[in-house]
């Protein structure tokens, strides 16, 4: 099973309690408040606060999911009213941000992978006094736009790590496909893999529709026939991948960043080669922690460096591990 690796010198979370959640979903652009007081497996003796998380969810991305219900599963434990709502352009969310400036609440969790639109509203949100955790991408802007802590994984270290699995099993021409144009984390992870395999090819899909992923994809397997390799950079859209590999009859290999449950089953299964987790679930769980923690005492996560909840490597060899949390989503 993959461990949850923190910065050295960062402060150890509490034990995440782990709670019989229902499922969740992104919410493109809508606030959706939870974790009333009184919910089951709340400890805090603590007065009740409201903590904002806005992400760049995009509907039907699966990994959203997991983030939330870590995130859901803090709050109920320090008597948190949590505000959760998503836009994938980076306008929408930062007029998200400024709603929850709007509202006084008394925290706000953002992921940054478009630090540019963000950048502004983020700051407004500090001068009002409202602390930032970042969690999930923009780990290098975070501390220059005034998050006190980051919770996710490097995304370049992440591509690195990829990069150098592909480099010893010997592959020359990896494809590697960014859902979401302009996602500094994304960009980031092709180029760590870019930097182990000199060969890798860039792919942009529009990851806001399946179809047409899969029609870029298996025309780019048909144009592309010495490609060895394509990598996802996340689970829907390598499962999408792997669909296109199928369809066209390419040997290619494939791998992926972030699992599901049914990602794991194909890693179990030899469909797809590995992944590498960054441990959604920790990134929701923590980043509403630091919150509350500092709410009530002061205190910051992390020393002011990030706080590293991945890479962990997922392959045959661990899938069957991992399989039972991924499926209830809490991995």
């Amino acid at each position: 099973m993959a461990k949850f690796n923190l910065r050295k010198g960062a402060l150890a979370l509490a034990v995440v309690p782990l709670l019989a959640l229902g499922a969740c979903s992104a919410s493109g652009g809508k606030t959706e408040a939870s974790a009333g007081a009184g919910a089951a497996g709340q400890v805090a003796d603590t007065a009740r606060i409201k903590v904002a998380m806005i992400t760049h969810a995009a509907a039907g991305d699966t990994f959203w999911d997991i983030v939330r219900k870590g995130a859901e599963t803090a709050a109920k434990k320090d008597n948190v009213e949590l505000l959760y709502s998503g836009d994938a352009e980076g306008g929408r969310q930062a007029q998200l941000v400024q709603q929850a400036i709007d509202q006084k609440v008394d925290g706000i969790v953002v992921t940054l992978a478009k630090p540019d639109a963000l950048k502004d509203v983020v700051k407004k949100a500090v001068d009002a006094g409202i602390p930032i955790v970042s969690m999930n991408a923009g780990e290098d802007q975070s501390k220059a736009l005034g998050a006190f802590t980051h919770f996710g994984q490097s995304d370049k270290l992440a591509g690195v790590t990829v990069g150098k699995r592909l480099a010893e099993e010997g592959i020359k021409h990896p494809i590697c496909v960014i859902q979401e144009q302009g996602h500094v984390g994304l960009e980031n992870r092709c180029a760590g893999i870019k930097e182990n395999v000199p060969g890798t090819e860039i792919l942009n899909v529009n990851g806001a529709d399946m179809t047409s992923v899969s029609s870029t994809v298996t025309a780019k397997l048909q144009s592309t026939p010495d490609a060895d390799a394509i990598v996802g950079l996340g689970a829907p859209f390598t499962l999408t991948i792997v669909k296109s590999v199928k369809e066209t009859g390419s040997k290619i290999k494939v791998a992926s960043f972030d699992l599901n449950g049914d990602l794991a089953k194909a890693i179990a299964d030899g469909r797809i080669e590995f992944t590498v987790d960054q441990q959604p679930y920790l990134q929701g769980y923590g980043s509403v922690d630091a919150i509350w923690l500092s709410k009530v005492g002061g205190f910051k996560v992390g020393g002011g460096q990030q706080v590293f909840t991945g890479p962990a490597v997922v392959d045959k060899s661990n899938a069957a591990d991992v399989s039972t949390f991924a499926t209830a989503g809490i991995r």
